[in-house]
């Protein structure tokens, strides 16, 4: 250990300091100023001196040259090495290099484990010895004790009689076992490899034998990753049977890692699939695949002759190029329709393969996508699915001019093609300046004028106004000029513990009617919807391919409140009003006649524990609501309650012969944290239209302290999808930290 490197010849006869502090303090600077006697040492001595250095802290110190025997007592603390003991008494042999120390025996090693024992032996730098009656401390607060420890060259501890847990004890009776525990005849921790090994080892639960093992091994909590099995999961279905999933987890290195993940089912084969990640230089690449070979079915779910082979393919990655530009792709395939449901994969109607590449440069932003389409219903005709390739866009923001004007231009092209039906390709550009300003009295403006310009080359396009008409190809186009004009006018009243904010808003928008020919798809506007997030939206269409036209006014007004603690409620209400009748929206959509249905939302936060969430559409002449949308969450977390309505009136396309029928749901969950560990679930989707009923239901209960999770949920789906049928499913699973 060096204490004579520190020490030299001088002798120090049972010092008794009246002054702790001082005392600490010289015995410091003799300890390490000695570094400093002899000026002819050369710098690389002085700093393994350094090293080597013991830093010895005591309120009482006894040396015996001769003997070579240093004794400490009272509050005594050694550091070295990145080492530190704090006992009550230490004994240090300089012969033989050997320290031993007695009584409240504390010793912190440099990876940040804590050691207690009653009694230490310790040579070679505190890196070899023996320990008695130990209590060892992890960096995650897990601990092991154990009758005796034996140390070997600093790195590995073998224990004999041992206890290891990571579970907190019960502060009310600590005598008693905790949760779940290993005893084992020998644990054996391996700093240097970060293992924990047990011979000889049963696990146990309440202090009960459970499993007993002769030999098993885990990472110790300095490992963030590592090769292994995972922890399994347990379910049991009535359309796929028992199934059992035991993951198993490679690190691969330090950028790559994969995930294996077979699962076995009684009535569905066995499923292999599978994870993979790597984090590249400039991006990261993540591939999902699963694959089962199983007997072949009909729609009904019958077993039909032969076999063959399902599964998906799931993919996507992201790259940087620069610091403007940046790459990347989501990739989603399936070998049939209902592959993905049945074993629980996912539950969408469509798959998207989306590469792209974008970039941004101050105001200037450019994208250009791919989008390919697999569909997944039932009445899905793959040929008539379209596929653009590519969708590139380009828009610019210019810096602020007179009187704080500005210009915006956009560009867009797209090339959507299908196998059977309708192809379109579109070149679009747009330039607009805008002119913002405030008068005196606070009354804020906005003018803005707007070219559009778009050319189509389109091949066989039906005629929505006569579908039984010869269809359209060739060239077609349009120039739409808009202008706008917009009026605010802020009130605002502050309070002591609320502030408030009145906003009326009028809209003016001027351009020509027409400008959507027959001859023109709609390819990327069917989504519409009017609602408060676009009552003030100069096109209140989706996409290009439709435009809304005529003059036309938007009105509404804003409100807020703003508590000084946080809170905040937000309304707005408002109406838009035309002179004309435009049948390009369609029936019940709210916007068909001169004046709209009335469009509004109401957002009240008053707290962390309460939220309310009401959107609406109101028929104009009767004020019956053809849109409520309802999302209500509170509750502490003893209590925490989620409400969500909807109610969607019927809509037709601008063709009449398309569109969306009543839509009436409601989903509401409930989840309840009774006590600081226990914790139940449970959650129902109900269609409320008149064919309608239970979407689905689920319930469930959770334990999780800081050493074991348990998990269980039921629930049944009614959904019906040739061969997926209804279907009831019960979860488990058990998780014991640090083992899987």
């Amino acid at each position: 250990m060096g204490f004579s490197k520190c020490i030299g010849s001088q002798m120090l006869e049972k010092i008794y300091p009246k002054n702790i502090f001082t005392f600490k303090l010289i015995f410091f600077l003799l300890m390490t100023g000695l570094n400093l006697v002899n000026a002819n040492t050369s710098y690389a001595e002085r700093n393994q001196h350094f090293h080597e250095n013991v830093l010895l802290f005591a309120d009482e110190v006894i040396y015996d040259d001769k003997k070579g025997i240093i004794k400490a007592q009272g509050n005594v603390e050694i550091s070295q090495a990145g080492r530190i003991i704090i006992a009550d008494s230490i004994v240090y042999r300089r012969n033989n290099d050997e320290l031993s120390a007695r009584g409240n025996v504390t010793l912190m090693e440099p990876s940040g484990e804590v050691a207690f024992a009653n009694y230490v032996k310790l040579k070679d730098q505190m890196k070899e010895g023996i320990l008695d009656k130990l209590l060892l401390i992890l960096n995650d607060n897990s601990r092991i004790s154990a009758n005796s420890a034996k140390r070997i060259n600093g790195t590995r501890t073998e224990m004999n009689k041992a206890v290891y847990s990571p579970c907190e004890l019960c502060p009310e009776n600590p005598d008693e076992p905790p949760l779940w525990q290993i005893k084992a005849m020998k644990v054996i921790h391996d700093l240097k490899a970060r293992d924990i090994a047990y011979r000889d080892a049963w696990i146990e639960f309440y202090g009960m034998p459970f499993l007993y093992t002769p030999y098993f091994q885990h990472p110790d909590p300095t490992v963030d990753r590592r090769s292994g099995f995972l922890a399994p999961s347990y379910s049991n279905s009535s359309s796929l049977g028992f199934e059992l999933t035991t993951p198993y987890y490679w690190n691969i290195s330090p950028e790559k890692d994969a995930t294996f993940a077979p699962s076995f089912y009684t009535d569905g084969g066995a499923v292999l699939s599978g994870e993979y990640r790597e984090h590249l230089g400039n991006g990261e690449i993540r591939i999902s695949p699963s694959i089962t070979y199983t007997d072949k079915l009909d729609d009904d779910g019958n077993e039909i002759n032969g076999n063959e082979f399902r599964g998906h393919l799931f993919s996507d990655g992201h790259f940087e190029i620069n610091d403007i530009w940046e790459w990347g792709y989501k990739f989603e395939r399936a070998s049939d329709d209902t592959y993905l449901r049945r074993y629980r994969i996912k539950s969408e109607d469509t798959l998207l393969t989306n590469p792209y590449i974008e970039g941004l440069n101050g105001s200037n932003y450019a994208a250009a996508n791919a989008y390919f389409f697999q569909g997944l219903e039932e009445n899905d005709d793959q040929g008539q699915i379209p596929f653009v390739f590519p969708l590139a866009e380009f828009s610019h923001i210019s810096k602020p001019g007179w009187n704080g004007s500005y210009r915006t231009l956009k560009t867009n092209l797209m090339l959507l093609q299908r196998l059977e039906g309708t192809d379109s390709r579109r070149f679009s550009i747009e330039g607009s300046l805008h002119l913002p300003t405030k008068s005196k009295g606070g009354h804020l403006w906005t003018g803005s004028l707007n070219l559009r310009a778009d050319l189509y080359h389109v091949n066989n396009v039906i005629n929505r106004r006569d579908p039984l008409a010869n269809t359209s190809s060739g060239l077609t186009g349009r120039i739409r000029p808009t202008a706008l004009l917009e009026w605010r006018y802020p009130l605002i009243k502050r309070q002591k513990t609320v502030n408030h904010i009145l906003e009326p808003v009028v809209q003016g928008i001027f351009s020509p009617y027409g400008g959507n020919p027959v001859e023109i798809p709609n390819e990327d506007s069917q989504n519409f919807e009017f609602n408060d997030s676009n009552l003030f939206s100069k096109s209140r269409f989706t996409g290009l391919d439709r435009l809304e036209s005529g003059p036309r006014i938007n009105y509404g007004i804003r409100y807020g409140a703003y508590g000084a603690s946080g809170g905040r409620t937000t309304a707005l209400i408002g109406q838009s009003a035309r002179l004309k009748d435009d049948d390009t929206f369609g029936l019940g959509s709210g916007l068909e006649d001169h004046y709209s249905d009335y469009v509004g939302r109401l957002m009240v936060e008053p707290s962390n524990y309460f939220s309310l969430a009401y959107r609406f559409r109101l028929d104009k002449k009767t004020i019956e609501a053809r849109r409520n949308e309802i999302t209500l969450r509170g509750g502490p977390d003893y209590l925490k309650l989620h409400l969500g309505y909807a109610l969607l009136d019927e809509q037709l396309s601008e063709v009449e012969t398309s569109g969306f029928a009543n839509r009436e749901e409601m989903v509401t969950s409930v989840v309840s944290k009774f006590t600081d560990f226990w914790s139940i679930s449970a959650d129902l989707r109900r269609n409320l239209t008149g064919s309608g009923g239970t979407v689905s239901w689920s319930s469930g209960l959770k334990y999780e302290d800081e050493c074991f999770l348990f998990v269980t949920k039921y629930g049944r789906t009614f959904t019906r999808d040739r061969e997926v049928e209804p279907d009831d499913t019960l979860i488990f699973k058990v998780l014991l930290k640090n083992l899987g």
